[in-house]
């Protein structure tokens, strides 16, 4: 190889290798040194339950375990996320193939045929004679007619095409299409964490409402001992028509909410089926007993939030994305250069194709510079810092949100779990109290209004002990959800 050469083909190198515009760094953010709430908190440890992929198990619950199962390969949310992302992947390689020569091999054959015209020799006899006698002889003459020609062509050829990446707007679209991916693959992780956790809420409020069921049908018993004690106090003269006709409705108002968390036990099964994959038809749950227990979530410090949240990574990826977009935008300022070539065979006939005599070959190159545009390159690339901005703009938001929602969650324990023990006692003396007026109601010490209110008051107390289990159930999922379950930024592809 020529001096000339290595210096023209390392020239070429060099300039393939320079890219214009910004490079990326990930924005800052205001981040929290340790979070508000979290005193009295564990710390995150690589063998807690909740940093592990199956987050769910830490409830304790077989039935729930299973149907989080269903949700990885069932749901059909997740699916849709999955194949969008298939998609933004495949667009990764679409972009990597501008990066290389586009070669075509190209074979043809014509014939093709026109008039022409010519003379044409012809023979002819004559002879003279005089009396009997003559002499024969022979003589020519020239006629002209018309006349068809064919001729053929035989060509084969390969030809390439390539327009070197010399300002890396291409390298940029690539490395833009990379985030985006990513940032696809974050969405997916996302879309898998909320249908968990919605799905563990919503058992969660199936189970309460087994719960609720299962005070209420204690409720109906004691009201329906409660009426018979009044009718027969009513029938003795001991009690009035009014204390019946209040027993009754006490009755038939607990057998009236009995009835409508049947309704609503039922639109939360199905709930559940969808999320699962299935039609509501095919999905059973029986009533179960209340079995979950509230775990309590490790966590870290807030600035490994950054690495753990599915939504901040998708977030960051996006502004990753239009940062290399700004290149590609200021690409437009610089020449392009495309180089081609054509190589191949010609012949008039097929026996001559392959001969030496029949090769052809060209290489050529173009420039092409943009003088005039009327602006039109430098309002994309303001288009493009813009979008930038804008995409920071949303990732430090997403961060923020996430701090929030953490500290809001760690609050709500914190609060639930010193508010659970509150009712607990007041349920237990509501309950005490119905005893207590009850048995007074039959000594005839006070009238059934005060036996009305205190059943009133111990259902309320108890449903409200039941609902607060229940909210220390979900807070715990919205924390798990708030801490990202078990994902990192280490799951999204590096390609």
């Amino acid at each position: 190889m020529s001096n000339v050469r290595r210096f023209v083909l390392s020239s070429l190198v060099l300039v393939c290798g320079c890219m214009v515009g910004p490079n990326y760094h990930r924005p800052t953010t205001p981040t929290p040194v340790t979070y508000k709430e979290s005193n009295g908190w564990l710390p995150a440890h690589p063998s807690d339950a909740a940093d592990r992929r199956d987050w769910w198990t830490v409830f304790g619950d077989p039935t729930l375990n299973a149907l989080e199962a269903r949700v990885e390969v069932s749901n059909q949310t997740l699916a849709a996320a999955e194949a969008a992302y298939r998609q933004a992947h495949a667009l990764v390689a679409q972009d990597q193939a501008a990066l290389w020569p586009t070669v075509t091999a190209n074979a043809s054959v014509n014939v093709s045929g026109g008039g022409g015209s010519g003379n044409v020799t012809t023979t002819g006899t004559g002879g003279t004679g005089t009396g009997g006698t003559g002499t024969g002889g022979t003589g020519t003459g020239g006629t002209t007619v018309n006349q068809s020609a064919t001729r053929a062509a035989y060509r084969v050829s390969i030809g390439a095409t390539w327009a070197p990446d010399i300002w890396g707007a291409v390298r940029r679209q690539i490395h833009s299409a990379k985030a985006s991916a990513q940032a696809s693959a974050a969405l997916v992780a996302n879309a898998r964490l909320s249908a968990q956790t919605e799905l563990a809420a919503d058992y969660i409020s199936l189970r309460e409402l087994d719960e609720e069921k299962r005070v209420l049908d204690g409720t109906v018993e004691a009201r329906t001992r409660t009426l018979a004690i009044t009718q027969n106090k009513y029938a003795a003269g001991n009690a009035a028509r009014s204390d019946v006709l209040t027993a009754r409705t006490q009755l038939e108002g607990a057998e009236a909410s009995n009835t409508d968390l049947i309704q609503q036990r039922a639109r939360m099964e199905h709930a559940i089926a969808v999320l699962a994959g299935e039609p509501p038809a095919s999905l059973n749950l029986a009533p179960g007993p209340w079995t979950l227990k509230v775990p309590q979530i490790p966590t870290s410090v807030p600035s490994a939030l950054l690495e753990r949240r599915p939504d901040i990574a998708n977030a960051e990826r996006a502004a990753a994305a239009q940062s290399e977009l700004i290149g590609v935008a200021v690409a437009a300022f610089y020449p392009n250069l495309t180089l081609t070539g054509d190589a191949g065979l010609a012949a008039p006939n097929l026996g001559q194709l392959f001969n030496a005599s029949s090769f052809f070959w060209s290489l050529g190159a173009q420039a092409a510079e943009t003088i005039f545009d009327a602006g039109a390159r430098s309002a994309k690339v303001r288009q493009a810092r813009a979008a930038y901005d804008q995409a920071v703009a949303n990732y430090r938001q997403t961060v923020l949100v996430a701090f929030q929602n953490v500290e809001d969650n760690m609050a709500a324990q914190r609060v639930y779990l010193v508010e659970e023990a509150q009712l607990r006692a007041a349920a237990t003396d509501a309950a005490a109290n119905v005893t207590i007026t009850h048995n007074e109601y039959e000594a005839g010490t006070v009238d059934f209004t005060t036996v009305a209110t205190a059943q009133v008051t111990a259902l309320q107390s108890e449903d409200a002990m039941v609902q607060m289990q229940a909210n220390r159930l979900t807070t715990a999922v919205s924390l798990v959800e708030a801490l990202g379950g078990g994902w990192t930024t280490a799951s999204l592809p590096k390609s």
